[in-house]
């Protein structure tokens, strides 16, 4: 899968490097020893944008890959493929 749609891909782009930073701040965190609850919800604040951004890549794929009708995978593993993305966004939460 590829990701086509130039405002998906800016968006997508956009939020990584937003999550980048967010991981920076969390070393910064851990090196100037601050609170564990701190430095928690951080890490939950990541997790969160990372599974938001999974799920607007699920949503491109579903739109590109599974409504395009040139493409030539048989429905079928078309629907086996989306099954096993939402699969592992899900498990991104456990």
């Amino acid at each position: 899968m590829h990701v086509k749609d130039e405002k998906v891909k800016e968006n997508l782009i956009r939020r990584l490097r937003r999550i980048e930073g967010q991981v920076r701040g969390i070393q910064r965190m851990i090196d100037e020893e601050r609170n564990c609850q701190d430095i928690l919800q951080q890490m939950s604040a990541v997790r969160a944008a990372m599974y938001n951004a999974s799920v607007e890549l699920v949503r491109s794929y579903a739109k590109e890959c599974l409504l395009d009708p040139e493409n030539s995978t048989p429905p079928e593993e078309l629907v086996e493929n989306m099954i096993s993305a939402l699969g592992r966004v899900s498990r991104t939460v456990d």
